[in-house]
């Protein structure tokens, strides 16, 4: 009986409905676009049972066909143990569109749970009627002969087609169907050769829409979307894309009665091979270069932000730069600050915030430069520029942080000795005893001859160390006019530079981690010949690399092996061949390029 009675009481707490906190919502919903002589349904949705007084708007440029019809909506689920209840009433439309263009249907009102609401308006937009409405619909007989290039094809189109290098372009694939298409067996994208490539991350249940295309109204969705970046200026070619569809098609020959009890509806699947045609895009070269030019092309903007003003010697000093916006910020070098000569600089740090938008990548790149003052006294850090190229005024733009000036006092317990200016000396004073005592032990005396003063030994203790300080002092001087030439120092180490980056290549490499690693086998690669060369690597560019190498006594033959190498590099990371072979072939071209030039360039 207990039993009973609590289940009871538990039934009764389930049929108390908590409804929902959530408030009243009156919705109008129709399809974005259709055709003339379409049929289509218009929504009026409330949440709420307690409504009256429902009045629709003026419908114009569209026929009635039926309603408004009322129908009632009851959702209940449980969650956790509570449960909930939601109820909606929906009013719906039957209309047929009479005339193509664009039209509004203002919001309908109604009152609810005592309050007078407005739906929101709704825009469709009616397009002419398919020309070749009624043909082409039996398909089924003929199958893959009668899906002709107007029933189902893909477009390939990009934003731009004269643009600069560097600056971003959109390729779109676009779906354009009318027969019942089934998905993609094969897929052959261009190698996209010349192009920094990076695909849009598009949402897994693409949205289709009726589109009028050369008379004909299609159903069509965005199938896959890239953002290219040309590395070189001249004619480039985006080659065809290649689609092998899957469509279903209604096959006669098939029984309907064995088709439906087989759990079959009289169709079969067909293939088809679909192509998209060649695009060609003009890519100029930048303008001449500034000598501060960072790379960055697209628009850009520059934040600074320092952390103290006011700090004690060996008390860190950090500056932040902040570069915003839009363009190819994944090739922006950082941008120089100039610290005081006194200041201890280290290697900057950086980080990347930005993601993949149709014009490019946007965001921002935070870097924080770290310097610490050993010296007490006013310092300024001039204003850092950063030099982009401007894609909309097709200029270069210098943008520039403001000045700042550092107050540095001298910290607790600093070693730091300084130069004084003794012009009121104190008077030396023997403290506690004018004269000192006179120790009255006896000493003994040592004979002349017999006490080490005077003898050999005693005078090469200050011979040798003489002569070793005098070869340390040369040695030392000559190590400084070596390091004072900071180029002959840069030309001196880049092999070292080079293959450590190597090596950094190499872990990423066996991480199979395939942008970093070919980001580095390419840093390597250019900073190698820059440091070997001393040209700055914003003003390095294979225009002028060939004509450099050769002043240095470079052979003809390995330059274009070193360029060759270069090009394969940029270009591996796109190719449609397995991926750790083409790194690991990258990797041994690199390597072995490097001992090549090394033994080569003569200084």
């Amino acid at each position: 009986m207990k039993r009973i009675i609590y289940l009871w009481a538990m039934l009764m707490m389930a049929s108390l409905s908590v409804w929902a906190d959530d408030e009243v919502t009156f919705t109008a919903s129709a399809p974005d676009a259709v055709a003339v002589g379409d049929q289509f349904r218009l929504s009026y949705t409330v949440t709420t049972q307690k409504v009256r007084d429902f009045r629709a708007p003026s419908i114009q440029g569209f026929d009635v066909l039926m309603g408004p019809s009322r129908s009632t909506q009851t959702n209940m689920q449980m969650i956790n143990g509570k449960t909930s209840t939601t109820q909606s009433i929906t009013f719906t439309y039957i209309l047929m569109a009479k005339t193509e263009g664009t039209y509004t249907i203002p919001g309908a009102t109604i009152t609810a749970d005592g309050n007078q609401m407005v739906s929101n308006s709704v825009k469709i937009k009616v397009l002419p009627a398919d020309q070749t409405s009624g043909q082409g619909n039996n398909r089924g007989a003929a199958g893959n002969a009668a899906i002709s290039g107007n029933d189902l094809f893909i477009t390939g189109t990009i934003s731009k087609t004269n643009v600069y290098e560097q600056e971003a372009i959109l390729l779109t694939y676009k779906i354009y169907t009318q027969v019942d298409l089934r998905g993609f067996d094969n897929i052959k994208l261009p190698d996209f050769k010349g192009f920094h490539s990076q695909e849009v991350e598009l949402p897994d249940n693409r949205r289709w829409g009726l589109e009028h295309y050369k008379g004909r109204n299609y159903q069509t969705t965005i199938y896959r979307q890239f953002v290219l970046f040309p590395q070189q200026s001249g004619k480039l070619t985006i080659d065809a894309a290649r689609f092998d569809a899957s469509i279903a098609v209604a096959d006669p020959t098939i029984d309907p009665f064995e088709a439906f009890f087989n759990g079959g509806g009289g169709v079969r699947e067909v293939k088809k091979s679909l192509f998209t045609p060649k695009l060609s895009i003009d890519v100029k070269p930048l303008p001449a270069k500034p000598a501060n030019y960072s790379g960055g092309v697209g628009e850009f903007n520059l934040t600074s932000s320092i952390n103290s003003t006011e700090v004690k010697t060996n008390d860190a000093v950090t500056l932040k730069l902040v570069i915003s916006g839009t363009g190819n910020m994944k090739l922006i070098a950082n941008p120089e600050v100039k610290f005081p000569e006194d200041f201890e600089i280290y290697d900057p740090k950086s980080e990347n915030n930005f993601r993949l938008t149709n014009e490019g990548l946007s965001g921002n790149k935070v870097i924080e430069y770290l310097a610490i003052p050993r010296n007490p006294g006013d310092y300024k850090i001039p204003p850092v520029e950063f030099t982009y190229f401007d894609v909309k005024s097709k200029a270069y733009k210098t943008l520039k942080t403001e000045e700042y000036v550092l107050h540095v006092e001298k910290g607790e317990g600093d070693a730091t000795q300084t130069i004084a200016n003794f012009t009121n000396q104190e008077e030396l004073k023997v403290l506690n005893e004018d004269i000192r005592f006179i120790k009255q032990n006896h000493v003994k005396l040592t004979p002349r001859g017999q006490f080490f003063f005077g003898t050999a030994g005693y005078w090469l203790c200050y011979i040798v160390p003489l002569l070793a300080f005098i070869v340390l002092f040369i040695v030392y001087r000559k190590q400084i006019a070596a390091n004072a030439n900071v180029a002959k120092v840069r030309t001196r180490k880049a092999n070292k530079v080079a293959v450590k980056r190597l090596k950094l290549a190499g872990k990423l490499l066996a991480d199979n981690k395939q942008d970093a690693f070919y980001d580095e086998v390419l840093k390597a690669l250019w900073g190698y010949v820059s440091d070997k060369l001393s040209i700055p690597m914003s003003r390095l560019s294979k225009d002028n690399i060939e004509e450099e190498l050769r002043n240095y006594g470079v052979d003809g033959a390995l330059i274009q092996e070193f360029i060759g190498v270069l090009n394969n590099g940029e270009f591996a990371r796109f190719a449609p061949s397995d991926a750790n072979l083409g790194m690991d072939k990258i990797y041994a071209q690199a390597l072995e390029i490097i001992s090549k030039m090394e033994n080569s360039i003569k200084h």
